[in-house]
């Protein structure tokens, strides 16, 4: 016996006993949903009224995309039947349009492999456990839009639909670029762009000097102060009437300047509540093991900084990617605008075309958010030191 008894009903025990296993009730799926869904009263009510309100999107949903969907069809009028849901022949009719806007169909090859350039150079960055990031760093911010430029725009030597259908990489106008491409090509180049200089702006605002400091506030407030549809309107519309005569530049990158700029003033704000919230002394550190101000800042100061506003930087990225949407103000025909463009038409002229339309924007914004959303998060459990309170 393990235990010694020591009187009628006591018992001195010897040897420690196994521990049980805990309740079934408080483990597993069943624990996690009488912990956080039906701990009390008030919360099952609250879970079952979401529970019934996630169910009824879901099913309307699901009800318009799949069961009364229609499926078949060349023109709007197939779509003209009693209680119809998407319509999803109009889709696949104007998807080239969506996704190219403008651009010539025998050119698709060149944004397609843009396409498939810019993909392979993400997941090499993206990927933790390929090496060589510098050099994949170095491509994709340097190499790259070049590539992208010569590429969708051309050599110049002769403009497409001038006689250069035979002509290889002949110059495809920016007012053709539209759809999807033109989205990317918008957000890539504002989310890339705006970075380095919203770093800068935020360094130059902490800074002891104070001519640099008011001009490096100056530009943040100001930006910030305006919407970004102004911000495109001034430099599309008004901006040629403060340049010398005979000066003129692409609507498109007059679009671009004003989408990074505008951006790069919230990056600023947003590196700076980084860089006042690492301690003192990670700063008199830096100083005592005699660093200068430039390799104090790369090295201990910015490292710290920006992995702390992970979420700030993505957020913004999420915003941008989504204002892009705006520049159909200027005359571009993003994805959204080729959509809208697309609803106008007569052949489709149908009640759940322009629905269905706005449908398929959104699942494509959603995937392209959802998946920076969840890269960050990634990053931000990988970057993890441990060090939280």
């Amino acid at each position: 016996m393990s235990d010694q008894q020591v009187g009628p009903g006591a018992y001195v025990r010897k040897e420690l006993a196994e521990d049980l296993p805990p309740p079934p009730s408080t483990t597993g799926v069943i624990g996690w949903l009488r912990t956080n869904l039906f701990s009390s009263v008030p919360n099952i009510i609250l879970t079952a009224i979401a529970l019934y309100i996630v169910y009824s999107v879901v099913m309307l949903v699901y009800n318009f995309a799949f069961v009364s969907a229609i499926w078949e069809g060349t023109e709007g009028a197939d779509c003209r039947i009693p209680d119809p849901g998407a319509c999803w022949p109009y889709i696949g009719n104007r998807f080239k349009f969506f996704m190219y806007g403008f651009y010539p169909s025998k050119e698709y090859w060149r944004p397609n492999l843009v396409f498939a350039i810019g993909a392979v150079l993400l997941f090499l960055l993206a990927t933790p456990q390929i090496p060589g990031k510098l050099i994949s760093g170095s491509l994709f911010l340097f190499v790259f839009p070049v590539i992208t430029f010569f590429l969708l725009y051309g050599n110049g030597a002769e403009v497409y639909g001038n006689g250069a259908e035979d002509t290889w990489l002949a110059e495809v106008p920016t007012e053709k670029w539209g759809g999807l491409m033109l989205t990317l090509v918008v957000a890539t180049t504002g989310i890339v762009a705006s970075f380095p200089l919203g770093v800068l702006l935020a360094l130059g605002r902490r800074s002891k000097m104070p001519l640099i400091r008011s001009v490096c506030v100056v530009f943040i407030e100001l930006w910030r102060g305006v919407p970004l549809i102004t911000v495109l309107f001034m430099a599309s519309v008004m901006l040629p009437l403060f340049l010398p005569a005979g000066t003129n530049f692409d609507k498109l990158i007059r679009a671009l300047v004003g989408v990074t700029l505008f951006t790069a003033a919230y990056t600023a704000e947003v590196v700076r509540g980084g860089l006042q919230a690492i301690p003192k002394g990670q700063y008199e550190a830096a100083d005592a093991l005699g660093l200068n101000y430039v390799k104090a800042t790369s090295l201990i100061i910015l490292p710290q900084a920006l992995k702390m506003v992970i979420p700030g930087i993505v957020n913004n990225s999420i915003g941008l990617f989504k204002d892009t949407t705006l520049v159909s103000i200027v005359g571009l025909f993003d994805l959204l605008g080729a959509v809208k463009a697309g609803t106008t038409t007569s052949t489709w002229s149908a009640p759940t075309v322009p629905v269905t339309g706005f449908f398929f924007a959104a699942m494509i914004f959603w995937v392209f958010t959802f998946s920076m959303s969840r890269y960050s998060q990634y990053m931000e459990k990988r970057l993890d030191t441990g060090h939280k309170n």
